[in-house]
């Protein structure tokens, strides 16, 4: 492990059992500042309010209070912010889903039964978008804020995506990683994408093809045809869509044919 990824790890440690404040990349946790921001995000106003001691009316000021003087997060600052701490990486994107929608932030994006023992960003997708997100630390764990920074695990099905932070890892060091999961812990058995040759191919166009997303012919490449074929199915599938065929795309595909 290289010495951004440990810097990553360290940051994100070292804010477990921060709270969580809706809206919130690392700021001093404060009525006033709680307060301020309830005030951007209306919809989560009771919900910022009613975690604090003071802005909930249990006491008057903030002694005592487990979160005075900590820093406060929501699930996407929190990843922002431990990977500009580990290496001054800006990440762009306001929420979940742009984040993971600019490329520029990403040096391998993929499904997570794909993911490489690597420190990367884990999300979590479900109702059409990204909604929750982590930073996985390798071992299959993670740390995330949702309702504070806590540890999770990748055995929680919740985590369905993974990406890497551009420029956290080399090439080389990203191609030689070990995957995340064994063979039979439900990983994709064929991961596939723009570039990608053979037999494998040819059974994922075959497929498509079959289900009325043309790829042209079946001629053992993954080229722009076939990764534009493969992003119609995921939209239609109402997967993420990302032109990559990997765990959770065969399996629709799989379900589509039966």
């Amino acid at each position: 492990m290289n010495e951004k990824a440990l810097k990553v790890i360290e940051a994100a440690k070292s804010q477990l059992g921060n709270p969580y404040v809706f809206g919130m990349w690392g700021r001093e946790c404060t009525p006033s500042v709680r307060r301020k921001y309830a005030g951007y995000n209306p919809s989560h106003k009771r919900a910022i309010f009613k975690a604090c001691p003071v802005l909930s009316g249990k006491q008057p000021n903030c002694d005592g209070c487990k979160w005075q003087g900590k820093l406060a997060f929501d699930c996407r600052g929190f990843i922002y912010w431990c990977i500009f701490q580990g290496y001054g990486f800006k990440l762009k994107g306001g929420g979940c889903t742009s984040q993971w929608g600019y490329k520029v932030n990403w040096a391998q994006q993929g499904e997570i039964g794909d993911m490489p023992d690597l420190v990367c960003c884990v999300y979590q997708y479900r109702g059409g978008k990204f909604q929750h997100t982590g930073i996985h630390i390798g071992g299959g764990k993670v740390i995330h804020c949702s309702a504070g920074v806590q540890w999770g695990d990748t055995s929680d099905k919740a985590w369905t995506h993974y990406a890497i932070p551009a420029g956290l890892y080399t090439a080389e060091e990203i191609a030689a990683a070990s995957p995340a999961f064994a063979a039979g812990e439900g990983q994709a058995v064929f991961l596939l994408r723009l570039g990608s040759r053979g037999s494998d191919v040819i059974r994922l166009q075959t497929a498509l093809n079959a289900l009325g997303y043309d790829c042209g012919a079946a001629d053992s490449i993954f080229g722009v045809k076939t990764e534009a074929a493969v992003r119609r199915f995921q939209r239609a599938q109402q997967l993420a869509v990302d032109g990559v065929a990997g765990r959770m795309t065969w399996a629709a595909i799989e379900r589509a044919l039966a």
